[in-house]
Formats: structure tokens, C-alpha cells, sequence
């Protein structure tokens, strides 16, 4: 799709404290919500959001502390990240909406879900536990050891690069390492309340992803999914769905050129009972 055709527009949101920065394209149906990953900016989703947008409204925010996002004095939480997101939708008085989030953002897109349910219609996750020994025990490991003493190596990543050409303080980015290896290394078991989200849920993962197969199906049957036979005409299917991406990995599944097609596919589904 070529962008230029398609009414583009940015701008910052009041949401819970944190000024949200966003970008908008394309236009019509219901507007989706996406979300990057850790470190990341709306840059990380560009190439998703694009082709996402050649059928509907997608707007591209920026969490506390990310990308333009400036950050503010408070720590990092999924969960208040996920009021952010909802009162982001609520300023912009454009709910209900999908949501779609990644890694950290599918974190915070989830705790959307189940602190806000009413601003969502749909809900994407791409590479998120529920809990976080759902990850893989080196990325845990991983996980534990960030922290701004690892600037010196962050700072010549592309992530650094993206982050130092719209951030509101470039100096930050070390104060950015702290707060997120705080949050990563926070204990969290959203089991129960995953039982709880009414949300229609597509989950996908890479197939050499930072979570492991078992625990993606452990995930959809907590939604509903997977738990028997669909039936010869489709009936017994669950309102969401599961996709395993071949030839991914964590870093890389935001890439994919069939994430676009297997979440629009997704989100044009009629609605199911």
C-alpha cells in the first residue's frame, strides 16, 4: 500500500498521566490499536502497521518513556500501562477498537483486556506469556541482567539509533534501561484472570519464538481454545484464535509479511457467538 494516498496524522493524547504520542493511517472500520515491544517505537511496527492499514484506520502509540513518549516519574507497570491504553482510547473517543500489542506491548494490550474490556472489540498478541516463567529460562536469565549498565553495548543498536532520532531527551535511554528491567524482572501469573477475558483473543507466536509452543497452547486454552473438535461445519471453533509463524523468532516476527494477512483475517471475521 502506498501510505501517501491515505490520510496521515499524529499527534499527543492525555492518558493517565502520560502523553501519549500516536500516528494515524488509513482509513475506515473499526480503528486498531498497535503496540510495540520493549525499547522499541512506532518504527518497530511500521512495516506491520502499513500493511494493516490498506483496509482500516491503524494507530501506532508510544508508551511512557518510548520513542517520543516522554517519561514520566513513575515505575513501570503492564498494568498501568494498560490504563494507559485505555484512557489513550478514551481521549481519542474511538472505542471500541482492536488492540494489537508486542512483547511488552502485548503485556500491556492483555492487562487492557482485563482491566478495561469495554474500550476493546478485538484483541491481538503477538509473542506474550501470561506469566512470566512462560518465557524461556536464558531469556529470563537475560531478562535479570538489564539495566543502564548495559548502555554502552544498547548504544550501538538500531533500537538506540530509533530511540535517539524522536526522543524527547535522548539522555534518558539509560533511565529507560532501569525502569524496563524492573518491570521484566517483577514476578507475574495472570492465569486466573486470562480465564476471565471475554475479548475475542488471536495469539501468535514464531515457531523459535522467546515462548514456547507448549505455553502458546496453554495460553489459547485458558481463552477457550484448542479444548475439542471443531466440528465438520466450524461450530465447535473458539472466538479467537492461535498461529504459529514458521521460520520466526521473537525478534523478528513484527517482520513477517503473513502477520498482516493472518491478523486482518482475524479482525474481518464476522463476530461469533
Amino acid at each position: 500500500m502506498n501510505l501517501m494516498r491515505s490520510t496521515v496524522t499524529e499527534g499527543y493524547a492525555p492518558a493517565n498521566g502520560v502523553d501519549m504520542y500516536w500516528r494515524s493511517a488509513g482509513e475506515g472500520g473499526t480503528p486498531l490499536v498497535v503496540v510495540h515491544g520493549g525499547f522499541g517505537s512506532n518504527e518497530m511496527m511500521a512495516s506491520l502497521a502499513a500493511g494493516l492499514a490498506a483496509g482500516r484506520r491503524v494507530i501506532s502509540v508510544e508508551l511512557q518513556g518510548h520513542g517520543h513518549t516522554a517519561d514520566v516519574d513513575r515505575p513501570f507497570a503492564y498494568e498501568t500501562f494498560g490504563d494507559d491504553l485505555a484512557a489513550f482510547v478514551r481521549h481519542l473517543d474511538i472505542g471500541p477498537v482492536d488492540l494489537l500489542g508486542y512483547s511488552l506491548g502485548g503485556g500491556s494490550s492483555l492487562r487492557t483486556a482485563v482491566q478495561h474490556p469495554d474500550v476493546l472489540r478485538r484483541l491481538v498478541l503477538v509473542s506474550v506469556p501470561f506469566r512470566r516463567t512462560g518465557w524461556f529460562s536464558e531469556v529470563l536469565a537475560g531478562m535479570d541482567q538489564i539495566s543502564r549498565a548495559g548502555f554502552p553495548m544498547m548504544s550501538r543498536t538500531p533500537l538506540y539509533d530509533a530511540y535517539a532520532a524522536v526522543a524527547p531527551d535522548v539522555e534518558a535511554f539509560p533511565a529507560l534501561m532501569d525502569r524496563t528491567g524492573e518491570l521484566l524482572r517483577r514476578p507475574y501469573d495472570w492465569t486466573d484472570e486470562v480465564r476471565g477475558v471475554a475479548t475475542p483473543t488471536l495469539l501468535v507466536y514464531a515457531d523459535a519464538d522467546s515462548v514456547p509452543v507448549t505455553h502458546a497452547a496453554e495460553f489459547f486454552a485458558l481463552l477457550g481454545g484448542g479444548l475439542h473438535d471443531g466440528g465438520w461445519d466450524g461450530a465447535g471453533r473458539p472466538r479467537g484464535g492461535l498461529a504459529i509463524l514458521p521460520g520466526r523468532t521473537h525478534y523478528d516476527i513484527v517482520e513477517a509479511p503473513e502477520l498482516a494477512d493472518v491478523v486482518a483475517t482475524f479482525l474481518d471475521a464476522p463476530d461469533r457467538p
